[in-house]
């Protein structure tokens, strides 16, 4: 650790993700572990966040208060709950730092409440931190544009393990609105969700999703362009969860120079549709 080293906090500490995002930290130049929190009642509180995470004794012990955690840091690292991003990023607003929130399954309200959090905090907020899943949203946005809806229709298709509660994933919802950019749509009104029974031909334009879960799948996203006797398949596959918590490091890193404001990891990677 050296002066310089940004400290941040890690919320839900005692989850898959939290214990992923404190390992990358031990690992990352620049950044250190401040503070981990867990939900009230835990049984990890007070232990070593480090021991926790498997990477040895480093003296941060595992808190339920925020407010003590908050304290002299400069970022949290937030994949939790709509519930719990909302009021951590209303302590981030007050302590005027960098939020990177990696949550999925918020409400349009639960998006406007972080929003207002950005007029003083520093959000960075996607549906996926990779690299590669945001190279992934360009070039699909890029396809989307360049083959005409009229004989070409867009399928997202996604797998998880099968302890994700929410579905459509944040993923191929990023995706969706990467597609529906290209085609310059609206998602919410041009997307299928679901399928079943007698539904008639497939309704020219719209962009639809599939979703499976099963197993312990970090998670495979595609993006399948079906055209009159061709098919072009855009697709990703994450084989580890460092992958999402190595690209919340970097998005907090570079939040922390910038202005308060709301921004997304294509902010972040410099990448544009």
């Amino acid at each position: 650790m050296t002066t310089n080293d940004m400290k941040l906090v890690v919320v839900g500490a005692s989850g898959r993700m939290g214990q992923a995002m404190i390992r990358v930290i031990q690992e990352t130049d620049g950044v250190t572990l401040h503070a981990a929190i867990s939900r009230e009642g835990s049984a990890f509180i007070g232990q070593d966040a480090g021991e926790l995470a498997g990477v040895g004794t480093l003296g941060v012990k595992v808190t339920s208060d925020p407010l003590k955690a908050f304290l002299d840091a400069e970022g949290v690292l937030d994949f939790t709950s709509p519930a719990t991003s909302v009021e951590i990023s209303t302590l981030a607003a007050q302590a005027r730092i960098v939020h990177v929130i990696g949550t999925t399954g918020c409400s349009l309200d639960d998006e406007e409440k972080f929003k207002a959090a950005a007029r003083h905090a520093r959000i960075v907020k996607s549906g996926n931190m990779s690299l590669g899943v945001n190279l992934l949203g360009v070039l699909t946005a890029k396809a989307a544009k360049a083959l005409p809806a009229a004989g070409w229709d867009i399928e997202v298709v996604e797998m998880h393990h099968k302890h994700k509660v929410d579905a459509p994933s944040g993923t191929a919802l990023l995706l969706g609105e990467a597609a529906a950019h290209g085609r310059g749509i609206d998602l919410a009104s041009q997307s299928v969700r679901v399928r079943d029974g007698h539904t008639g031909p497939r309704v020219a334009g719209t962009i639809g999703f599939a979703t499976l879960r099963g197993g312990s799948i970090v998670g495979d996203h595609s993006v399948m362009l079906a055209g009159e006797g061709e098919l072009v398949t855009l697709s990703h596959s994450a084989r580890d969860r460092s992958i999402f918590a190595r690209g919340a490091v970097a998005a907090a890193l570079w939040a922390r120079s910038q202005k308060p404001g709301h921004y997304s990891m294509l902010d972040v990677l410099g990448l544009s549709y």
